[in-house]
């Protein structure tokens, strides 16, 4: 087949998967949503959800307008630069916010029938809660795809259209970015404070409808882990692909299907994780993480087989299937070693279980321990990863250092491929939580909320996986954006200008460290003054209503969603401001060596501290589900308690900072790709 032709099955790839999405929204909403006071509570959570995300994306669209406007005036006008670039920008927004609604609306919805479907058994359960997951899933590959190669084919499908196309990318890097930041604002203020009240002071469970934060935490759990790393993802697979494509606008002299060789393997990869959604299937040993295994190895193995056929009739060299064979084992890996960490099965959460029983002290060291040696394999595995990739493609002969280059581009865009699935695995789990915390404020039988338990710690589980994979995604794709910035800058031909005999890069390098701390030292008090206010509204409602306890009256809800929507809003400006201001500026006033450095420093640092906070979070989290599940005295015991607390710190860990740091990571590279014109002759030294 022509490659021209070819080109066209991308956007058609994206299309199926949008389609996908459709059919597994209509399987889920086709199910019975339960008994009317369950309705109820499903039809608060779902309101809470969609009124947080209207007025997050009005907020976001207000900056979005400011920068297109920034956009359109500092890039050169020459061949439309200036206005395709900027329609590009505004479309990857748009796009990146169509992904989180469409996977909201299913998710809030889902949940209610995953509840109900636990009356019937887990297996019966587990199905919608997945296929739920799924529309969220296919909507962001199927969106990210469809926009990138239909904004290069739409601006001339040339090595010169992919410059233009940058603004997509970076319109998904905004979206990302507060998605990140405001909703795990959201998410973990609610979380803590109603936690705090609700376990430790009333002796009450997570999700009893006394607690006047129950609401808020289900809301959160919806815009955070859906919705947020929906974009998270999204932005990741779109930027990635972007990399893979500069760099092979690079490589095109030798490699004529450079270019397209990473959107073929999108597209095979689409379909791979559409056929791997039907394997996710619980087997009579009702193992219900090996079934959703066999959806995760059914896209790899299927993707692989494809690739290589797609690299043999691309691009005829064997050495770019093996950069897209260690891309994949990179993935497999990144989720393995994450599930070690975060896992109730193993040393490291028994250890920090193990540690509350002599309080809450003991159980934050031990946490945090966990954390930091769970950067030590994940690295690694992305050093080996960056290092095996570069030499499979001939990066250490010379004259062949930019294949090698492109060749760890492909190995991300790899690893990206199969984001569809990994997505459905993330969204499984906010679903289950719900469906959980609907169980329990509806009064179901025992026998159904020991299922939605069973799936929901799973999801916390999957949640942590995917978080792990996102970030050591964000680590190997960064490598080849900052390639794409040496180029654009000038400093691949002059690599003597990095040199840390340089000031400036070193300065640069000491800002790219600093960033990603100052970064989760704003996000993490963002979290502790809403969820000061969460706790203090739930001390008044416990103080000031009469009955509440007793269960003769109701708690307002409405008022701890009120407040932590507020709060996210609020205290996202900050960070966005950070990200987006920081880069620029240094590229302004220093210049392209410092700015090189200072992203060099945000891509060790970031991803270090992202995998740190993410694990060890996530460890805290499930430490305390392990106790609960009757270790070390169970449910009230003061090993509880200090888990309690250990959870409360580890929740914007893994859910605010850890993962707004891929965000950080991928905005600052993003902004000196886009801007790298202004970027080549500034600087005051």
């Amino acid at each position: 087949m022509d490659p021209s032709t070819l080109l066209y099955l991308a956007p058609l790839a994206g299309l199926l998967s949008l389609v996908f999405a459709g059919i597994f929204a209509k399987n889920v909403l086709k199910n019975d949503p339960g008994t009317p006071e369950m309705q109820k509570i499903a039809d608060a959570i779902q309101e809470g959800a969609m009124a947080y995300l209207n007025r997050q994306y009005k907020t976001i669209a207000v900056v979005a307008a400011i920068l297109a406007v920034i956009i359109f005036i500092a890039l050169p006008k020459e061949s439309g630069l200036n206005m395709k670039t900027t329609i590009g920008f505004l479309a990857g927004a748009v796009s990146s916010a169509l992904a989180g609604y469409i996977g909201m609306n299913v998710s809030v919805r889902a949940n209610v029938r995953t509840a109900n479907k636990a009356k019937e058994g887990v297996k019966e359960a587990m199905d919608v809660a997945f296929k739920g997951g799924a529309v969220t899933g296919m909507a962001v590959v199927g969106l990210a795809l469809l926009g990138t190669s239909g904004f290069f084919i739409l601006f001339g499908g040339t090595p010169e259209s992919v410059d233009m196309v940058i603004g997509f990318g970076f319109g998904a890097s905004l979206i990302s970015l507060f998605a990140r930041v405001g909703g795990g604002i959201f998410t973990k203020a609610a979380d803590v404070g109603a936690d705090l009240v609700g376990k430790i002071e009333a002796g009450i469970p997570e999700d009893d409808p006394r607690n006047a934060g129950v609401i808020a935490d289900n809301v959160g759990d919806n815009v955070g882990d859906c919705a947020g790393m929906g974009a998270d993802l999204f932005e990741t697979y779109v930027v990635t692909a972007l990399a893979a494509m500069l760099l092979g606008g690079l490589v095109i002299d030798k490699f004529p299907n450079a270019i397209l060789f990473p959107l073929m393997l999108g597209s095979a990869a689409i379909v791979a994780s559409i056929i791997a959604v039907f394997f996710v299937k619980i087997g009579d040993d009702q193992n219900i993480m090996k079934a959703l295994y066999k959806g995760v190895a059914a896209a790899a193995v299927i993707s692989l087989v494809s690739f290589y056929f797609i690299n043999d009739m691309l691009m005829g060299d064997i050495r770019f299937f093996y950069s897209a064979l260690i891309g994949t084992i990179i993935m497999v890996l990144m989720v393995v070693i994450t599930e070690y960490y975060t896992s109730v099965s193993y040393r490291p959460v028994k250890s920090i279980a193990a540690s509350s029983q002599t309080g809450a002290g003991t159980n934050i060291i031990t946490g945090l321990s966990v954390g930091l040696e769970s950067t030590f394999i994940p690295v690694l595995v992305i050093a080996f990863g960056i290092l095996g990739a570069y030499y499979v493609g001939g990066g250490f002969v010379p004259g062949e250092e930019i294949i090698g280059l492109y060749s760890i581009a492909i190995a991300a865009a790899a690893m990206l491929s199969t984001t569809g699935i990994i997505v459905a695995l993330d969204s499984y789990g906010p679903i289950t939580d719900n469906a959980g915390g609907i169980a329990e404020m509806a009064n179901l039988p025992e026998k159904t909320r020991k299922i939605t338990d069973a799936l929901d710690s799973v999801g916390n589980t999957t949640k942590a996986v995917t978080k792990g994979y996102a970030i050591g995604s964000a680590g190997l794709g960064a490598m080849a954006l900052f390639a794409d910035y040496t180029h654009k800058v000038g400093l691949m031909d002059k690599p003597e200008l990095l040199s840390l005999s340089n000031p400036l890069v070193v300065v640069g390098l000491f800002i790219g460290g600093l960033l990603p701390f100052l970064f989760s030292a704003v996000t993490m008090k963002a979290v502790g003054k809403a969820a000061f206010e969460v706790v203090n509204e739930v001390r008044r409602q416990f103080r000031e209503i009469p009955g509440i306890m007793e269960g003769t009256a109701k708690p307002e809800y409405g008022k701890c969603v009120d407040i932590v929507t507020r709060a996210a809003i609020r205290e996202m400006a900050l960070p966005g401001v950070m990200a987006i201001g920081v880069p620029l500026a240094v590229g302004l006033v220093l210049g392209k060596e410092a700015l090189a450095g200072m992203l060099i420093g945000i891509i060790v640092v970031g991803l270090l501290m992202a995998l740190m906070m993410s694990n060890g979070g996530a460890a805290w989290d499930n430490a305390k589900k392990y106790i609960e599940d009757g270790a070390y005295g169970g449910k009230g015991s003061e090993a509880h308690k200090a888990a309690v607390v250990g959870d409360t710190v580890g929740d914007p860990f893994k859910d605010t900072s850890g993962p707004a740091l891929n965000a950080l990571i991928k905005v600052a590279n993003m902004i000196a790709i886009l801007f790298s014109a202004m970027f080549i002759s500034s600087g005051l030294f």
